[in-house]
């Protein structure tokens, strides 16, 4: 309950943060890079599933090809009352596992390789739990309305730097003719509202570990799988980038210190006290 008031929170103040910028070019200007940033976004959103397939070489499999797997896919999705995903194994021997897809009904659970040498049935059906959570939850969905605004106010700053640099930030668009309130906006805004995005991410990555662990019946096999993948992501780290690293259930990028600010994960040791603390399912 408490991930969930969180993320409206952190919505709220990521659109209060647009609102402010925006106000500070005029409506045009808001208008512009909102929609600049909603047709990137959108598109993102509507073709996730085949972009990030196809950059991890990501291959659906069939039934006859990994039972286990689509059995315990298919038994969390009725508990979940959603349509079956379409099961992907990604041929890389670090262990992770991700989900994508624009809505329930177009959904991908896709696990690598190394996930099914590392973990036992139980440890895999946590993990796949915990995916089917995002599914549920349509976090696709949430991180794209998130990215839309943080992008738009990356854009927005954007305009108001060059406008400074043009003479242009006392034009009659423009309602703050201070150049120093200005120059905070441009260095500061945009560094807001990636944290802001990243915090969002956070707080969705808890709520499917609470999720997950009510739809596998047991907090104890997400957290043994956290445990593992975090200690082997390590030996044997997945090649990716910052682009997609939150699609993962463990962070494929280092985090630690005050780079977990810049992460879009929470701590995997934060995460496995909280699940195995969980005195209810």
């Amino acid at each position: 309950m408490w991930n969930a008031t969180k993320t409206g929170l952190l919505m709220v103040m990521m659109t209060a943060l647009l609102i402010f910028v925006g106000s500070r070019f005029g409506p045009h200007g808001l208008i512009i890079a909102g929609a600049f940033a909603l047709i990137g976004n959108v598109g993102s959103y509507w073709f996730s599933d085949k972009v990030v397939l196809k950059l991890y070489r990501a291959r659906e499999v069939s039934e006859s090809e990994a039972p286990k797997l689509h059995t315990a896919v298919e038994r969390l999705a009725q508990r979940a009352g959603l349509p079956k995903p379409k099961v992907c194994i990604v041929p890389s021997q670090s262990p992770n596992a991700f989900a994508t897809g624009r809505n329930p009904k177009h959904a991908v659970v896709a696990v690598t390789e190394g996930t099914l040498r590392l973990l036992d049935s139980e440890e895999l059906e946590g993990v796949l739990a915990h995916e089917m959570a995002h599914v549920a939850n349509r976090d696709m969905l949430i991180s794209t309305i998130v990215a839309v605004m943080a992008g738009a106010i990356m854009m927005i700053a954007t305009m108001l730097r060059w406008g400074m640099i043009f003479g242009g930030f006392g034009g009659r668009g423009n309602r703050s003719g201070n150049p120093l309130a200005l120059l905070a906006i441009v260095i500061f805004a945009p560094i807001a509202a990636m944290l802001i995005r990243l915090a969002v991410s956070r707080s969705r990555e808890y709520e499917a570990d609470a999720q997950g662990a009510r739809l596998a019946g047991s907090p104890f096999g997400l957290a043994g799988a956290l445990e593992k993948l975090q200690s082997a992501s390590r030996r044997v780290p997945l090649s990716s980038g910052p682009a997609t690293a939150h699609l993962f259930i463990v962070n494929p990028l280092s985090g630690k210190g005050i780079a977990g600010l810049f992460s879009s994960h929470p701590p995997t040791e934060e995460r496995i006290r909280r699940l195995r603390h969980m005195t209810s399912i």
